[in-house]
């Protein structure tokens, strides 16, 4: 069992940024692949981006590449969510998980979900 709770969120103007922290408990962190996703009402949880156990391999949508940045520290169980560039259409509540099995960008691929933190860029 993992705990996830996500922190950061918030109400930033364009071009603003915010950093988003996922903090674990339970289960060792250190052994997961964890990913961000975000979603907006009525649509598909999509993708954001992903990180594997050791920080060092990462892969990020097309649409927030050079924008965002993921990180995490497995000493604070803790993975980040630099967000740079911010602008209206990120605005979507933001969810970081962990893998279970199965491709990468799905989200049925993760089991483990934090509460979600919501990101509002100004327009």
């Amino acid at each position: 069992q993992v705990e996830l709770v996500e922190s950061g969120g918030g109400l930033v103007q364009a071009g603003g940024s915010l950093r988003l922290s996922c903090a674990a408990s339970g289960r060792p962190f250190s052994s997961y692949f964890v990913a961000w996703f975000r979603q907006a009402p009525g649509k598909e949880r999509e993708i954001v981006a992903n990180i594997n156990w050791s920080g060092s391999s990462t892969y990020y949508a097309d649409s927030v590449k050079g924008s965002f940045t993921i990180s995490r520290d497995n000493a604070k169980n803790t993975v980040y969510l630099q967000m740079n560039s911010l602008n209206h259409e990120d605005t979507d509540i933001y969810y970081c998980a962990t893998h279970r099995s199965g491709p990468l960008s799905n989200y049925s691929s993760y089991d483990y979900w934090g509460q979600g933190t919501q990101v509002t860029g100004a327009s």
